[in-house]
């Protein structure tokens, strides 16, 4: 039975106009704007031919240097993360205390929350696929501090509440001070953030259309906790898009209401959707490369290649659900155009092609670690009342923030299969940004690529993996190889 929506329909050529690529002029200005007010010195994004777009530096960099940090255009933790780290949730910094930190998770835990949780979301980026921008120079447990026995060791709820609501210091937990928590704009339970500005700028940049609280601007809290509760069940990419498309009415809203304040009428005397400010608005999303989702998702090992046909079907219908759910929710007649299904498939698909593994390293491990490493009286002495929590955290006290997110710019660097750059969190990087550090010495001129694979594969099998993007590589590596 073939999926149809009516908007699709009725919109087709206001649709091929915002999936149509902007001209090289318009990406070119686009980019130099971004890097110009992120301050990115050294780079710049130039159109690569066949490539589409490239990163090219614009002087010499050294082996190991910064070359740019990134911030995110949407992101968001994976919901079953949220049990282990408590971040803000625009800039994903951890907030709170380390008592606070490590409180809350034993108590989810220990109210059953954090086993329920894990089973729920699907991310869209596999575990085994972490391990490429994790915090590779960071300590590892297995060097580090420990719990005295594989198994967690539960404590007293007295002991674990005492240390969520601050009641009780934990030794040298001064030295790792956090920002106080800000609590949602909108009054939910579900965002927190570690400034009000990061408060006011996640909400005015999509937070108000898609917060559950009593201030929520969404035309259903009960339609979206639905949306909501759908996406954790299946795949967190969909908050992604929920959060593109938000972004995308409110800078329609916020350019027409410029557009009639400079022509001294209201926003409401313009009847119907402008195109034009639809498409200004939708800009940065346009700006990176889309296919549908459920021609790009790549095909699960189990799935048989005589059932391929079936599993891109039950992607689409998987989609079309997800997005009833949040027309249901945050609809806008003058930005019907984003509730198509082909629009709601290109975007997912842009987070598919694109997206980067967001990670931030744990304050708590840093304090577990730092305890471990305390001269032998001083050790002994905090052990005595740290120990009985780094054992019921077990192995989990180390958990870092996971999610997932769209880089801008990061989405414009090309694959080589021997890199000069990789995405790479050193130990002064603790918030949600992408960071970019040359793997060797970088010529000005060059372009600036990272490996989208693990570059340790065989000739054919990265060409497979990279099949799943569109493209076969032809970086030096791969033809010297392939001759």
């Amino acid at each position: 039975m073939e999926l149809i929506c009516p908007i699709d329909q009725r919109c087709s050529h206001q649709i091929a106009a915002l999936l149509r690529p902007p001209s090289p002029p318009i990406v070119q200005e686009y980019f130099d704007q971004l890097i110009s007010k992120r301050k990115c010195q050294g780079i710049k994004v130039k159109q690569n031919g066949d490539l589409g777009k490239g990163v090219f530096a614009e002087t010499d960099f050294e082996e190991e240097q910064l070359i740019f940090k990134d911030e995110m255009l949407v992101g968001v933790q994976h919901p079953s993360n949220k049990i282990d780290c408590l971040v803000c949730s625009y800039c994903f910094k951890f907030i709170g205390s380390i008592e606070k930190q490590i409180g809350r998770k034993l108590y989810l835990k220990t109210i059953g929350i954090g086993n329920s949780s894990r089973n729920g979301c699907q991310s869209n980026s596999s575990d085994d696929e972490e391990d490429n921008h994790y915090v590779q120079n960071h300590h590892s447990s297995e060097n580090g501090a420990s719990s005295s026995s594989g198994s967690t060791i539960p404590l007293p709820m007295m002991a674990v509440e005492s240390l969520m609501n601050g009641e009780l210091a934990l030794p040298y937990s001064n030295k790792f001070p956090l920002p106080s928590v800000v609590s949602c704009l909108g009054g939910c339970e579900e965002a927190f953030y570690c400034s009000k500005s990061c408060a006011e700028a996640d909400w005015e940049s999509s937070l108000c259309l898609l917060c559950t609280g009593e201030k929520s601007e969404s035309c259903s809290r009960k339609a979206l906790l639905k949306f909501i509760q759908h996406a954790n069940e299946t795949n967190d990419i969909f908050l992604l898009a929920a959060k593109a498309i938000s972004f995308t009415i409110l800078r329609y809203r916020k350019l027409k209401a410029s557009h009639m304040s400079e022509q001294e009428k209201p926003a409401s005397s313009i009847l119907g959707t402008d195109l034009s400010l639809l498409l200004e608005a939708w800009k940065p999303i346009s700006i990176g490369h889309k296919r549908r989702w459920w021609d790009c998702i790549a095909l699960p090992d189990d799935i048989d290649a005589s059932d391929e046909a079936t599993f891109r079907r039950e992607i689409q219908e998987l989609a079309f659900t997800s997005l009833q759910l949040l027309k249901e929710a945050i609809f806008d007649k003058e930005c019907e155009l984003l509730f198509s299904l082909e629009i709601y498939g290109h975007i997912i698909g842009m987070f598919e092609l694109n997206n980067l593994d967001l990670v931030v390293a744990s304050p708590v491990e840093d304090y577990f670690l730092y305890i471990d490493d305390l001269p032998y009286p001083e050790k002994k002495e905090a052990e005595k009342i740290t120990q009985p929590y780094l054992d019921a955290l077990g192995k989990d006290y180390s958990n870092c923030c996971q999610g997932t997110a769209f880089f801008p710019l990061q989405s414009c660097m090309n694959h080589s299969c021997c890199p000069n750059a990789k995405a790479f969190k050193r130990e002064e990087d603790r918030d949600g940004q992408a960071t970019i550090i040359a793997l060797r010495p970088i010529c000005n001129g060059e372009e600036v690529t990272i490996s989208y694979i693990d570059e340790d594969l065989s000739f054919e099998e990265r060409q497979a993996l990279l099949a799943d993007y569109g493209f076969r590589c032809r970086c030096p590596r791969c033809l010297d190889e392939e001759r």
